[in-house]
């Protein structure tokens, strides 16, 4: 049965990343920023659920779902040492295919605004701190929901 909260560990860790990104931006920039794009329902999942910045979303989910894992299979367990390796994978993933991809993409941006041309979508990665803030976010949800589970908190 603690098993079946792995999906609440995950879907949590990327709640709170995602909103805490969410405020943050309209703190800093209010209606200026990306906030200003929000103009109906679907604009705002969009808006929530955008890729890049701070804190990784990516990170911060699945962080907890494998903290989470490890809490109830034991830090040695083979399910957790999976996600551990999958884990690495997102992390390499984020910060070195995804950022570098991201970077291509404002450039690429670029060529086509001078050249008259419309905008390309660009999807961001994030840098190493973006990424540890997520996965701290994961280590924190995913035992505390651990230990809500398990009746400690």
């Amino acid at each position: 049965m603690l098993s079946s909260y792995t999906i609440l560990a995950f879907v949590l860790g990327f709640l709170v990343a995602q909103t805490w990104k969410a405020v943050s931006d309209l703190a800093r920039n209010g209606k200026k920023g990306d906030a200003a794009q929000v103009k109906d329902f679907f604009s705002a999942v969009g808006y929530f659920a955008r890729s890049g910045g701070m804190p990784s979303g990516h990170m911060a989910s699945f962080t907890a779902a494998v903290v989470y894992l490890g809490c109830v299979y034991g830090f040695g367990s083979g399910l957790f040492m999976l996600g551990a390796c999958v884990w690495t994978i997102v992390l390499y993933d984020a910060i070195h295919v995804r950022y570098a991809v991201g970077e291509q993409g404002k450039a690429l941006n670029e060529i086509l605004k001078k050249a008259g041309k419309k905008a390309l979508p660009v999807v961001e990665g994030h840098t190493l701190a973006q990424a540890a803030v997520g996965a701290i976010i994961g280590v924190v949800v995913g035992a505390g929901l651990f230990l809500i589970v398990k009746g400690g908190f």
